[in-house]
């Protein structure tokens, strides 16, 4: 077969999610045939691109025509975030909201000023301090902090889980919803974290963020 090089652009279509097959309902699932193209090329932005989840290579599926590509691994290519709603059965791309306020973007650390946080750990603009106990038990820094904020939980989930990727962990878990947040990472001699929401009453579309960090 001729291999064929596909720029990826946003007409580009697909549904691998990693991690959320099994969250579809039955009676939506049609079986089909289907082929995993492993000679179809990738390129984004100008270069090579080869998609990928949780360290395994994923093949474009090519089905009646038409080429389908895992969403997930190319929104994070493009910078876009991706995400599945399981209240509402939905894949988001990007914000998650057409109207409304739009989300704010993560900066650094010096929108809260910690003593053992990282430096460049990452907060929305928006954050509000509503409690911070710092302490050191064993040699070991520890930091229970939790805050304010109306950003949106598919962005900032988003951007925790890249940062932590990042970090190069050695174990991850999260949950990254439009109304859910709930991330557990850690890496091996170095730290662990986690980081959760709680909607705040009567204050529509905010939350409280706590973050939990200690050395190991």
């Amino acid at each position: 077969m001729k291999k064929k090089h596909w720029l990826v652009t946003a007409a580009v279509v697909g549904m691998a999610l990693t991690g959320s097959a099994g969250v579809y309902a039955g009676t939506n699932l049609e079986s089909i045939k289907a082929s995993l193209n492993h000679g179809l090329g990738i390129q984004v932005n100008g270069s090579a691109y080869t998609p990928t989840a949780n360290g395994k290579k994923l093949a474009p599926i090519s089905y009646q025509g038409t080429t389908y590509l895992p969403i997930r691994s190319i929104g994070e290519a493009l910078n876009t975030p991706v995400s599945f709603d399981a209240a509402s059965n939905k894949v988001i791309i990007g914000s998650g909201s057409s109207t409304g306020t739009p989300a704010t973007p993560a900066v650094s650390t010096a929108v809260i000023k910690t003593k053992y946080l990282p430096t460049d750990f990452p907060f929305p603009k928006d954050a509000k301090q509503v409690s911070l106990v710092e302490n050191v038990a064993d040699n070991k820094k520890q930091v229970s902090l939790l805050y304010s904020t109306k950003s949106n939980l598919l962005e900032l989930g988003n951007t925790y889980k890249d940062y932590y990727l990042s970090k190069d962990v050695t174990k991850n878990s999260e949950i990254i919803e439009a109304d859910n947040l709930s991330i557990v990472s850690s890496k091996d001699n170095d730290f662990v974290v986690s980081i959760n929401s709680s909607p705040i009453t009567n204050q529509t579309g905010a939350y409280e963020i706590s973050v939990v960090w200690k050395e190991q």
